[in-house]
């Protein structure tokens, strides 16, 4: 089962995803979550173990749709999705790290042709 936090930052909305990212009544509670956040939405992907092809989906219509995801913390199971299926360069990946001053720093890969 997929659980999604929403948390507040600086840059608008973070959703915190935690479980499985797959067909079913999880893809329906993403794209519930991330259509109520407004147009500039950063997944974090921490807790993700697992994302098939109708996890890409909802992540692809969602972008179609107008809405700039940002993925932060992709796992290496979804990493290697997002590798397989080419999307690495769709989606703006972001590494980030906590500091001592509990700020989140991240190094991010903006996709090909995107302007920030």
């Amino acid at each position: 089962m997929l659980t999604v936090t929403v948390k507040n930052s600086d840059d608008g909305a973070v959703l915190q995803c935690r479980g499985r990212i797959v067909r079913g009544d999880e893809t329906a509670i993403l794209c519930a979550a991330v259509g109520q956040r407004g147009r500039h939405v950063t997944l974090d992907l921490t807790g993700v173990d697992a994302i098939d092809a109708a996890g890409i989906g909802c992540l692809v219509a969602l972008q179609a749709s107008g809405i700039y995801l940002k993925l932060l913390n992709p796992t290496e199971p979804v990493r290697e999705v997002l590798r397989v299926t080419r999307l690495e360069s769709v989606f703006e990946v972001c590494e980030s790290r906590a500091t001592e001053d509990s700020l989140m720093l991240a190094r991010c890969a903006t996709p090909a042709g995107a302007s920030i």
